[in-house]
């Protein structure tokens, strides 16, 4: 029985994600026990750990800090090798740090800071459905995507200054913007992958059988 947290730290979308979370299983045939969880050591017990967030990046960032424990339970986990995906906010969380309101530390596993989009002569958030710009084969999270498949998009701040390395897709709003990225065992999607139907499944059902 695969065993997946969705951590629960008073952020939004944990019900949905956790539907999401469940479908991709059922449809992969795995068995997986998937659980909406403020409890550290159950996210450090996990197979796979999900980190959805909405809002601001100090606000968010700031809610996790307040459950006991589980700032470090994912870091040690994670350490260790277990997957992880952050989910819009939960993906920003991975960064250097955020500048939103203030300049808040981020979990400093990918290059940049979260700031917030110029988007000239746009409105602010994004919001809405756009499409999927990367290199077919170039992630296993990516497998069974294709250039041009869109996803679902809500936000006013992105990351900027990373590692292109770290980055393995892009949508444009005003100019390129990071969608989608990836360090070792450590993932993230600035769009909402359980509201972007067909193609958020399919990255959900990637992401339960990676092997990093």
């Amino acid at each position: 029985m695969m065993r997946v947290a969705v951590v629960d730290y008073g952020s939004g979308n944990l019900a949905s994600a956790s539907r999401a979370l469940a479908l991709a299983a059922e449809r992969l045939g795995i068995a997986a026990d998937v659980v909406i969880t403020a409890d550290p050591d159950v996210v450090a017990r996990a197979d796979r750990i999900v980190l959805p967030g909405q809002g601001a990046f100090a606000d968010c960032a700031a809610g996790l800090a307040a459950v006991s424990g589980m700032y470090d339970a994912i870091e040690t986990a994670t350490a260790a090798g277990t997957p992880f995906l952050g989910i819009c906010v939960g993906m920003q969380l991975m960064a250097q740090r955020g500048l939103e309101h203030a300049v808040t530390p981020g979990f400093g596993w990918i290059a940049g800071d979260v700031a917030e989009m110029p988007a000239p002569g746009l409105r602010l958030p994004q919001m809405g459905w756009n499409g999927l710009d990367f290199t077919p084969g170039a992630h296993p999270l990516l497998e069974g995507l294709m250039p041009g498949d869109h996803a679902y998009f809500v936000h006013s701040y992105a990351l900027v200054g990373g590692d292109s390395a770290q980055t393995i897709a892009t949508t444009e709003y005003g100019g390129p913007v990071v969608a989608f990225v990836a360090a070792g065992n450590r993932a993230g999607t600035q769009f909402h992958v359980e509201k972007s139907q067909e193609v958020g499944i399919r990255i959900l059902m990637n992401f339960l059988r990676w092997a990093p």
